[in-house]
């Protein structure tokens, strides 16, 4: 079985009828839902759309990177290596996917047109990193994050790579950039978020306001605050680093336990729901809050991404794909 092996494609008319959930609201809706499913035992995870309309993600249980045609609901899968656990994936400056790939403890490249497989394995010294979360800088450098307590940077061009040691400890797990370049990034285990110098790499705390709150993972708006998925408190959270201030939201329901944040181009925030099995929509100027529950137990959506009038997540749980569609 070679890396670029076609390994599955969802069968004609599996794909479930759109849910459309009518809200009121001016600017969107109504709201469709759609699923994919791929192959069983993927552990589909971490999701990214690429240029061509196609939607990257990460079989993390079978060591794959999937490629799919929402026009259809084909998919292939890429074998990224032996032991390979891909956590999380984005789309680089090079249009490829570049993937935390912890099961080989690397940083891997899979070329768009050829599938081929290139790895910047970490440092020995950095045995189990427990890579997490990726993004690219301004100046086309790749961070990442590891929750053993780390976090690192690569030069795709020269393969340089350092490694620092998170100001904390272990934790170290979701990250962003903001608009005009500022690293962020998010400690699951510290419980606080950080930003990073590029220059000399230094990560500098700061404290969200509800303590032992659980900062999961982060996400920057068009105004470059700072989204925040607290998965302790089950609030959703906003800095502002231009003034230090923070806002908090509790997410609705009786136990809410808020995993994955996205901001899409309108900066309605975007979060996952472990609590409640859903997806939640949170718009901060009304400060009102749509779930989109899913239609099967045990999703367990731990990332989202999205483009203009879509939010793409992994119900890793079952083996499939979710689109939430915003149609004017």
């Amino acid at each position: 079985m070679n890396r670029r092996q076609f390994l599955g494609t969802a069968a004609a008319g599996i794909l479930a009828a759109p849910a459309i959930l009518r809200h009121a609201n001016a600017q969107e809706g109504p709201f469709r839902v759609k699923y994919y499913p791929v192959a069983p035992g993927t552990g589909s995870r971490d999701t990214t759309p690429a240029p061509d309309g196609s939607i990257w993600f990460c079989g993390q249980r079978n060591g794959t990177l999937g490629r799919l045609d929402p026009r259809d609901g084909s998919y292939k899968l890429v074998n990224l290596g032996k032991g390979a656990a891909p956590h999380g994936v984005i789309i680089g400056p090079d249009g490829a996917p570049w993937i935390t790939e912890g099961g080989q403890n690397a940083i891997a490249r899979v070329d768009p047109s050829d599938h081929k497989v290139t790895l910047f394995r970490l440092p020995e010294k950095e045995a189990y990193a427990n890579l997490n979360t990726g993004v690219f800088d301004r100046g086309g450098i790749y961070w990442f994050t590891g929750q053993s307590g780390i976090y690192g940077r690569l030069d795709p061009k020269s393969g340089d790579m350092t490694v620092f040691k998170s100001p904390r400890g272990p934790g170290t797990y979701g990250m962003t950039v903001t608009p005009n370049g500022d690293i962020w990034y998010a400690s699951l285990a510290g419980n606080h978020i950080a930003k990073i110098d590029p220059a000399t790499g230094n990560a500098t705390v700061v404290e969200p306001p509800t303590p032992k709150q659980g900062a999961r993972r982060v996400w920057s708006d068009s105004k470059g605050r700072i989204w925040v998925s607290e998965w302790n408190s089950g609030n959703v959270s906003v800095h502002d680093p231009a003034d230090g201030s923070w806002k908090a939201w509790k997410l609705p329901g009786t136990s809410p336990r808020a995993y994955a944040v996205y901001v899409d181009d309108k900066d309605k925030v975007w979060l996952t729901d472990f609590g409640a099995n859903a997806i939640v929509r949170f718009d901060p100027v009304t400060e009102k809050f749509n779930a989109f529950p899913s239609d099967k137990p045990g999703a367990n959506v731990r990332q989202l991404d999205g483009r203009p009038g879509e939010t793409w997540g992994g119900e890793s749980g079952n083996d499939r794909l979710v689109v939430i569609q915003t149609v004017a």
